[in-house]
């Protein structure tokens, strides 16, 4: 078989289809595709014409395939007629046009051509392009445009993309999806995540949140929109949200809770694990725009009688299910805060002195009911990484961290601050 080493779909769609004997067959109106181990591949070619119909060619039976000539092993007799199914993946019907996630530029793109490339005696689709070249090259007016271009001192190019760094939106599509796209998609920051879904519709959405591993999916949750995060949790399998929930912090999770129906969020919290769904039980009883609305009850609380290298030790048993250490809060056996210490402190102390020792007893603190803008002033006025929330008996609550402030003055559009009633 002769193949032409890389061409555009646009190129040779409705081009005449040749029999062996040289007598025109049909045009090309669409293309099979099959995946492969590296990239999808054709594995028909679909024909019509007006007086067979439509027919599908097994890409083995081709014979020439370039941009001047397509032409086939069979005699026109010997094509049988035949239609392809909804089950069908199709370049034309089912990829062009769509939306599709580029991972590397972080951002959804429109399919306007694919660039097909012979790889191993298979034709392959290896890229997309995205630019104005494509749309250009499939209305025939590519050359000309360029010619235009040129007089104007500008050069038109493909804008291509290549298929690894791609993740498809279409349900449909997803078994199109390469493995080495779906682990590109889970290495990047959730922020990013969450821009490109904030571009998508819902459908879409779904199915890229549905994607991502558990971990990764609690993360991106709590970058998006309140309605968003209301919509894909709803529409989720409870078993599944449930999951995603207990992996997020629990303000995190309380904050997605707080914006579903109260029946839905009851009926999450009660499939939740008894010791995770008090935290957030207690976190959604606390108003919004409150220290308790804003605290995370997840900190690093140690005894007073403890020395410095028994803390150094329980700080590396904790350290993988700790996103972020601020500080260490002493507290004793009925969760009185009694003091704090930063890393630094622990670092630079004799390793057998007790921390009791060298914790620093004045505390600023906040009520679960101080309100957040004081909270916010409070941590910029004496430079603080967190503060801690304590009752009136002084037991402590949780803590406000320095992100939570930082959302607060600052909230990205994709991640705002939800009003709860």
């Amino acid at each position: 078989m002769y193949l032409v080493g890389d061409i555009f779909v646009s190129e040779i769609l409705k081009k005449p289809v040749l029999d062996r004997a040289g007598e025109e067959i049909g045009k090309i109106k669409d293309f099979l595709i099959k995946t492969g181990e590296i990239f999808p591949w054709i594995s028909s070619i679909l024909i019509t014409s007006k007086k067979m119909g439509p027919a599908l060619i097994p890409w083995e039976d081709i014979n020439l395939f370039n941009r001047r000539i397509i032409s086939v092993k069979n005699l026109a007799t010997e094509i049988i007629r035949q239609e392809v199914s909804d089950d069908d993946l199709l370049i034309c019907r089912d990829i062009l046009d769509k939306q599709i996630v580029d991972i590397d530029g972080v951002k959804v793109v429109r399919v306007n051509d694919i660039k097909l490339e012979e790889i191993e005696n298979n034709l392959c689709l290896i890229a997309i392009d995205v630019g104005l070249n494509g749309i250009l090259r499939r209305l025939s007016i590519e050359q000309g445009a360029k010619g235009l271009w040129k007089l104007f001192g500008y050069t038109l190019t493909s804008k291509l993309i290549s298929w690894d760094y791609l993740q498809s939106l279409e349900p449909k599509l997803t078994k199109l999806t390469l493995k080495v796209s779906r682990k590109k998609i889970s290495e990047l920051h959730p922020a990013d995540i969450a821009h490109i879904i904030s571009q998508i519709p819902l459908k879409e959405k779904t199915v890229l949140f549905d994607s991502l591993d558990p971990e990764m999916a609690a993360e991106a949750l709590h970058e998006l929109e309140p309605e968003t995060q209301a919509n894909i949790i709803e529409g989720m399998d409870k078993e599944q949200a449930t999951d995603i929930l207990e992996r997020m912090p629990p303000d995190e999770a309380a904050d997605v809770l707080g914006d579903l129906p109260e029946a839905k969020a009851q009926e999450l919290l009660n499939l939740m694990e008894e010791e995770e769904a008090e935290d957030v039980q207690e976190l959604l009883e606390h108003d919004d725009d409150t220290a308790g609305g804003l605290m995370t009850t997840e900190y690093l609380g140690f005894t007073p009688d403890m020395t410095v290298e028994e803390a150094f030790t329980n700080l590396r048993l904790m350290l993988p299910d700790v996103e972020l250490i601020y500080y260490i809060y002493i507290i004793d056996d009925d969760e009185h805060l009694l003091g704090v210490l930063s890393l630094k402190d622990l670092i630079m102390s004799n390793p057998q002195k007790n921390i009791a020792e060298i914790m620093r007893t004045k505390i600023k603190t906040v009520t679960p009911e101080t309100d957040q803008m004081e909270v916010a002033e409070l941590i910029s006025k004496y430079n603080l990484y967190a503060v801690p929330v304590v009752d009136k008996e002084k037991k402590l609550l949780g803590i406000v961290t320095i992100d939570d402030i930082v959302d607060l003055v600052l909230p990205p559009s994709s991640r705002k601050k939800r009003q709860r009633a």
